[in-house]
């Protein structure tokens, strides 16, 4: 039995060139997003969704705490704020491990993306506030929109999604630069755990993923900017 609820799918728009056989897709993703006064989009970070809680980390599937070497690293810092959590659940991007983007300018390895306090997801603003409370950074921001065009929505997406990573992007195969994995689009606002699929939304660059399956097996650290201070 899971002592911790999973972070939900998260359906890709339907304009999102990088979907699998395995994503799901909200054809139907105007009719909820027009609902919205104020959405965020953040850059989607490829890393491994990893959730802190007093319960202890978990990585995607929360059955147990996780035994993921890469993720020792945010073990202090659970050990510093798991008394302080209470019923929030932050949920991060971590980024220890190399997937397929080199990030060349990284400060952390952990980015906050979302936080939940029992069948609630918190607003954006919130979100900052716990995480500038636990001393936690979030993810990048993309920008804000209020959607009321959908041709102009769309849009604004495709070019934000062209742009390189806030922490500079290189492909692990070819070490070339190359843009940002994708972006995720959230209501501003608060909603609960059972409206998900209508409050969050994604697109995925073609052709992201470079690695298999297998990555874990030869995986490197990434390295932090100050670390290369030196070099």
């Amino acid at each position: 039995m899971s002592v911790s609820k999973k972070y939900g799918r998260t359906y890709h728009f339907p304009f999102s060139p990088g979907t699998t056989n395995d994503d799901r897709i909200n054809h139907f993703y105007w009719e909820d997003i027009s609902k919205l006064k104020t959405v965020i989009h953040t850059e989607k970070l490829d890393g491994e969704n990893t959730c802190l809680n007093k319960y202890g980390i978990f990585a995607r599937s929360h059955a147990a705490p996780t035994r993921h070497p890469w993720a020792n690293h945010l073990k202090h810092l659970w050990q510093l704020h798991k008394h302080d959590l209470g019923n929030l659940e932050v949920f991060g991007e971590n980024l220890y491990a190399i997937h397929s983007i080199s990030y060349t300018r990284l400060d952390h390895h952990f980015y906050v993306f979302g936080i939940r306090e029992k069948d609630t997801w918190l607003s954006w603003d919130e979100v900052v506030f716990y995480a500038t409370l636990l001393d936690f950074p979030t993810v990048p921001i993309l920008g804000t929109s209020h959607p009321q065009n959908q041709i102009n929505f769309e849009n604004n997406i495709k070019q934000l999604i062209t742009e390189p990573s806030t922490f500079g992007s290189r492909d692990v195969i070819t070490n070339t630069a190359c843009s940002m994995e994708g972006l995720v689009t959230r209501n501003y606002e608060s909603y609960s755990v059972d409206n998900f699929k209508q409050n969050v939304f994604k697109y995925v660059r073609k052709d992201h993923v470079k690695t298999n399956e297998h990555w874990s097996r030869n995986w490197k650290r990434a390295p932090l900017n100050w670390e290369k201070c030196g070099n």
